[in-house]
């Protein structure tokens, strides 16, 4: 056991218990307003709207809040100045913050186009995902037309709480964030229209596997609490300072601080798939409707990496001697098995799915850095991706099997893409290039900056498994681009859907995106990351809580 003295024997001080009502900045919260308030008169339409015309108002009402979202995140930039925190400092909003915050809802926003696409009078989802798979039922709903647009208002909360993510500024917001982005998620991976029990699989083993990562999160600010006497992000970063909460004595409060370190970094770290909690992603990125997926391949990993960062970098960002070890041998370990594995690969969604995991290892280097040139790196890493991964996404969805059904999954059928639809495959060329991080795409951008930010914190050999990584991942990027132009296909080949709006805006947006952030790169990093000396820890650009902890702390 741990020993508790209490000095000159007084009983230790109540932390978080407060009866101030907080002074709640209703212009500040008005994103998540907005989008919790779309998100409830969807439910309710859901109920009360015509069926008929349900499907376009879910659409409509979507897409104008993520709009309207982005508008007002947009114009809270200058105020909120060098940062401030909201509700007696649950939330804190600086740039960083609202740079993931708009990030996130202009990735949504893409996204939502992918979802609402429809081809031959169907979308990407179930009829009717209450019914059994191959069942009489099933089919009568099919024949009757039944659509889910349970899935816009499902989509509305997840990006609620990915915006609340990475602007927790107390743990158990944090975790409120890390539910309500989640939950939603569960339930979209299971509603694919083919593939019904691939689909409800996927979405169970995301399920179970995301519970037990969410109790190792929950476990693990049990364990902060009890070492520092508060779940507020400010009161954690002093007593990490000044060894503990009052109530130890010689800083023998440690292993509790230890235990919380590695059991939220578990929940944190399955978030963004890395090894070895990256099991689930292969299984759901392939289960799941390949709109949603697109979804979580891109918001959810930034909503992620925006929390973990702020994790790290905040209350324990003066404990780097003790996870600075563990993020080393996990951002090692991300991209060595995952570029290995990924080489095995033949189904494309799988083979997204494993660069997705080492990714997730590059961006962990900027971590490590610890500097405000890694934060930086790491934003526009996580920008980048994201564009690239919606376009390369929405390619995979017009790639069908030769009688224009399901998605055509296996790489080596892909053979001969690039003679019948030629404009396709350049554009997914240029997506698995910027994967690569060949130069003049956003990929060699985004990886140089991470890299030259953990060289100058002086993890070199950190860089050198990076490179020699992107030399592995570089081998199976090219290998679909040779079976695309350079082999013949067997028979007819795939069958290429035709692009509608919607798809085709997405692979527009995609490309152009990858190579405006790859040739004019600098714009885009003078104005919207955040500025700082060289060297300075990220806490002094990212909202300063430490200096004032809130009301009744």
């Amino acid at each position: 056991m741990i020993p508790l003295n209490l000095a000159d024997g007084a009983p230790p001080a109540l932390h978080g218990v407060t009866e101030v009502t907080p002074a709640l900045d209703w212009w500040l919260l008005s994103p998540l307003l907005v989008l919790f308030g779309a998100g409830v008169l969807a439910v309710l339409f859901e109920a009360f709207w015509p069926k008929g015309s349900r499907r376009t108002v879910q659409i409509a009402l979507t897409a104008i809040s993520l709009l309207v979202t982005f508008l007002l995140i947009v114009l809270q930039v200058e105020a909120v100045g060098e940062g401030t925190t909201v509700g007696n400092g649950v939330l804190a909003l600086d740039r960083t913050v609202l740079f993931f915050q708009g990030t996130i809802t202009v990735l949504a926003l893409i996204s939502l186009m992918l979802i609402a696409e429809r081809r031959d009078g169907r979308d990407a989802f179930s009829a009717q995902a209450a019914t059994v798979p191959g069942s009489e039922e099933e089919r009568t709903h099919i024949l009757a037309g039944s659509q889910h647009t349970e899935v816009y208002p499902l989509v509305l909360f997840a990006v609620l709480g990915m915006l609340m993510f990475p602007a927790s500024n107390d743990f158990l917001v944090m975790f409120i964030a890390l539910e309500v982005m989640s939950l939603p998620l569960y339930l979209l991976c299971g509603l694919a229209r083919r593939r019904r029990l691939f689909s409800q699989e996927a979405a169970v083993k995301y399920f179970l596997l995301g519970a037990f990562s969410s109790a190792f999160f929950l476990f693990g600010i049990a364990m902060v609490y009890g070492y520092a006497g508060s779940v507020n992000f400010a009161v954690i970063r002093q007593a990490v300072e000044s060894g503990g909460a009052e109530i130890f004595q010689g800083g023998n409060g440690e292993p509790l601080l230890l235990m919380g370190v590695g059991l939220v970094a578990i929940g944190l770290l399955f978030k963004v798939g890395a090894v070895p909690f990256h099991n689930w992603k292969p299984d759901v990125y392939q289960g799941a409707p390949t709109p949603i997926t697109a979804l979580m391949a891109s918001c959810t990993l930034v909503a992620a990496f925006g929390a973990l960062l702020r994790v790290f970098f905040v209350p324990f960002g003066t404990s780097a001697q003790i996870w600075e070890p563990m993020l080393w041998t996990v951002a090692i370990l991300t991209m060595v098995v995952a570029a290995i594995v990924a080489v095995t690969q033949r189904d494309i969604k799988r083979l997204l799915a494993y660069s997705s995991v080492v990714h997730a290892g590059f961006i962990l280097t900027a971590v490590v850095a610890g500097s405000v040139e890694g934060l930086a790196g790491a934003m526009f890493y996580l920008a980048a991706y994201g564009f690239t991964t919606l376009g390369a996404f929405a390619v995979v969805t017009l790639i069908r099997t030769r009688d224009g059904g399901q998605e055509l999954g296996d790489i080596d059928k892909w053979a001969g893409l690039g003679r019948r639809s030629p404009g396709l495959a350049l554009a997914l060329s240029l997506f698995l290039l910027a994967f690569a991080g060949i130069p003049l795409t956003s990929g060699f951008i985004g990886k140089f900056a991470v890299f030259e930010a953990a060289v100058a914190a002086g993890a070199t050999p950190l860089v050198v498994v990076g490179v020699l990584s992107s030399a592995v991942t570089a081998f199976f990027y090219v290998r679909i681009i040779v079976v695309m132009f350079f082999r013949d296909s067997e028979g007819e080949g795939p069958t290429v859907a035709r692009a509608g709006f919607l798809t085709g805006g997405v692979i527009t947006v995609g490309v152009a995106a990858t190579l405006a952030l790859g040739i004019f790169p600098g714009a885009f990093l003078d104005t919207l990351l955040p500025s700082g000396e060289p060297g300075q820890e990220p806490a002094a650009v990212m909202v300063d809580q430490v200096t004032e902890a809130p009301a009744g702390e």
